[in-house]
């Protein structure tokens, strides 16, 4: 087997084991993924964050970041473009979503705000599969490989269900190592 059918194997298995979990199952992780989140040291100094929009069964933090944002943290949102480029748009209000490219829930250009990639305090990253090492598998078209060396001082930090975790994660040398994997029973950091 190849390295990138290795990489689509791992990919097929993470989104059918997450999307797998019950509806219970699913809010009981979402709930304890939020809690565990919000206990971290690194959320709570956090000032600016770059979220996702959860789709297609991915840990949905959307009660935590609904939270923060009233609490007064900037929370942006990828706002993915031409050339497999990614930006952090803050939508400034309800009226400032759409519905994006891939049929996710994306920040309207026009009515967002952006943060500098340099400025971004914490990355919360999606994946479809994860090791103990940080490794990623993503849905395959690079954006957050792409974006994240753009962003020095950032914690980044992987979001998963437990379910979607590997022995060994299939990369490639452009794919990112993050600081830390999170999932709804542990706190997996990358230790340098």
């Amino acid at each position: 087997m190849t390295l990138e059918e290795e990489k689509q194997a791992q990919r097929r298995q993470g989104i059918a084991a997450r999307r797998a979990l019950t509806d219970a199952e699913r809010a009981a992780a979402n709930g304890a993924l939020c809690a565990a989140l919000e206990a971290l040291p690194v959320w709570q100094k956090a000032k600016t964050i770059l979220a996702y929009a959860a789709c297609g069964g991915e840990a949905d933090l959307s009660a935590l970041l609904e939270a923060a944002a009233r609490a007064g943290k900037a929370i942006a949102y990828p706002l993915c473009g031409a050339g497999y480029t990614m930006e952090a748009a803050q939508p400034l209000g309800p009226e400032g979503w759409e519905v994006g490219m891939y049929g996710i829930r994306t920040p309207i250009p026009e009515k967002s705000r952006f943060l500098p990639p340099e400025q971004l305090d914490l990355i919360l990253v999606p994946c479809t599969a994860f090791d103990e090492t940080c490794r990623r598998v993503g849905m395959g078209k690079g954006y957050y490989d792409r974006y994240l060396p753009r962003c020095p001082r950032a914690f980044k930090l992987g979001i998963a269900f437990e379910v979607q975790k590997t022995a060994r994660a299939a990369v490639e040398p452009h794919d990112q190592r993050l600081d830390g994997f999170l999932t709804e029973r542990s706190f997996y950091p990358w230790k340098k």
